[in-house]
This record gives structure tokens, sequence and C-alpha cells, in this order.
């Protein structure tokens, strides 16, 4: 079998795949264009984001049989119609989940300790100690919305808390000895703090609006290291000025391009140009799954599922 790798990953991908008896090509510089004139050589495609895969695309791919997105979503897969065409999809949010839920946690202990801002402000020879008290976890109810792979690692991670963990997600019978499964309702009257580790879907885009953070008994704190889309940017920054939201760490960006690698198509955004100058918000360039050890564990997961479904032990 025949595939081609559009993106950088890990060497061991390649050198593995190698190993099993697959033949292996690279372009990381060519058109989308030019890749589809050439896409019914192979039998397989791995990515990561760097194009979208929709149906001129797949119709390009006639010998395709399965396509590798080194990462956790899908979204940017027509999957509908790969499906229909018998494209078998794999994808990978075992191999960072962990770096997820240390990101996560990193996040909310900063944002709690001020200690980005406190670390500013002494680099600038300022020492105010009571403007820099911080807060416990101990003591505070977390509510996570999605619980898959990437909220179960998060739950995992608080276990060493004096927290209650309650999570929400579509699928029922979720909930495990780190997390209480709750009605959305429940967990907007309880929480404190909100954490979303849900796909970009239709029910999830737009998903934090004013409307959504209104039905919050509590003023609480948002961590969003799942998708950008998932928040409208605009109601998340008049939330943060009445209080209503306490501050906020961002992985990602409504604003992100879809292949996740850069920011802005056209000018700053109005509400953007206060997140940036916000004390009580932390901002990361997507890397929350982007580590030195989720690489090798990305790679790694999408080697062993293509082992799985194409070689015959």
């Amino acid at each position: 079998m025949k595939v081609l790798h559009l993106d950088t990953n890990h060497p061991l991908l390649i050198d593995q795949l190698t190993a099993l008896g697959f033949k292996n090509d690279e372009d990381y510089t060519a058109t989308k264009q030019q890749i589809e004139a050439k896409l019914h050589q192979y039998d397989g495609l791995v990515i990561r984001s760097r194009f979208t895969i929709d149906k001129p695309f797949l119709d390009a791919a006639t010998n395709l049989k399965f396509i590798g997105r080194v990462g956790a979503g899908l979204e940017n897969i027509d999957c509908d119609y790969a499906k229909r065409k018998g494209i078998h999809l794999i994808s990978a949010p075992e191999g960072n989940r962990n770096a997820v839920g240390e990101h996560a946690l990193g996040m909310l202990l900063s944002l709690f300790n001020k200690l980005n801002k406190a670390d500013k402000e002494v680099r600038n020879g300022k020492w105010l100690r009571e403007a820099n008290r911080g807060l416990e976890l101990d003591g505070k109810t977390v509510g996570l919305i999605g619980y898959g792979n990437m909220g179960k690692a998060f739950a995992k991670k608080l276990r060493g808390f004096d927290v209650e963990v309650l999570c929400y997600d579509i699928k029922p019978h979720v909930g495990d000895e780190n997390c209480k499964q709750v009605p959305l309702e429940t967990l907007q009257q309880q929480a404190n703090v909100l954490s979303l580790h849900t796909p970009q879907t239709p029910l999830t885009i737009n998903m934090v609006n004013e409307a959504f953070i209104n039905k919050f008994a509590n003023p609480f704190w948002l961590i969003n290291t799942a998708r950008g889309k998932s928040v409208v940017t605009s109601d998340l920054v008049s939330a943060l000025k009445t209080k209503k939201i306490l501050g906020a760490g961002l992985d990602v960006l409504e604003y992100e391009k879809a292949s996740f690698e850069s920011l802005f198509s056209n000018n700053m955004p109005e509400a953007f140009q206060y997140l940036i100058t916000a004390e009580n918000v932390l901002l990361t360039p997507h890397v929350a799954g982007w580590t030195v050890e989720s690489k090798e564990k990305l790679a790694q997961t999408i080697v062993n599922k293509i082992k799985a479904h194409f070689v015959t032990p």
C-alpha cells in the first residue's frame, strides 16, 4: 500500500510503516490542487491540519482506503462523505490527552494564583503582594463539558485536589470515579470553573455565548483547550467586563484559521484586542496537546491503528 504524508510528524510514523511494508511518499509543499492531481496513486493519506479534506479532494482519491489524522479531531474532513466512499478514518485523541489535561490544569492554577501577572510585575521592579493574593482550587466545583479522552484526562489530574468534578456530555453513562455526570442545568448551577473538552460540531460552534454564560448561577472561570469556535469571543469579553466570567485560559481562539497554523486572516478583531491586555486572561497558541511526548504518542497511535486495521497478523 502506498501512503502519502502531507505534514511532518515524528519520524517513527514513517519508519514503522515502512517496516510494516508500506511505501511512504512525503509532500509538504505542494498546493491542494497539485496533491489532488496525484491522489489516485495512493491507498492511504496521513495529515495533521494542512488542508480541508472536502468532496472534490475525496473524489480525486479514487483508491484511498484510509486517512490518518495525527491529532484528536476530524472536523477538517468531510467525514460522512469519506465514509460513504468506504474510506476508513483514523484519529489519535489517545496520543495527546495527557498533554491537554496537564495544560488545562496549568492554565487554571496560573489564573488562580496570578502567576503570569506577578511574574511580569516582578520583572518590572514591582513587588505587589496583596495585589497578587491567589485563590485555592480546593473546595471549588469544576464543570467539564465533554467527557471523552480529553475531559477524562483533566478529571484525572484533578484527583489530587479537594474539588467536586461534574461533567455534561451528550452521550449517556460516561461518568466515572473521577467525575459525576449531570444535566447541563445542574452543571451551570454549581460550577465555579468551566472547562471545555468538546470536538467542533454544529452543536458546539458558538456554544458559549451570552445566553449560555448567563445561565451560570455563580461567576466562573473558563478554560478552553478544545476548539476556538466554541466560544463567541465578543460575548466572553462582555462577561469578563461584568465579572460574570472571572478569568479565562484560552489555548484556542475563534479567529484561528482552519489549519490551526496561524491566527488572523485580516485585521485584529476588537474583542481580541481586549483579551491581549486583560490581566485575568491567559493565552497560548493551540499547544495544549503539543508536547515533546505527545508528538511521539500521536504518531505511535496512528501506526498502531493502521496496523490493526490493515496489516494481517
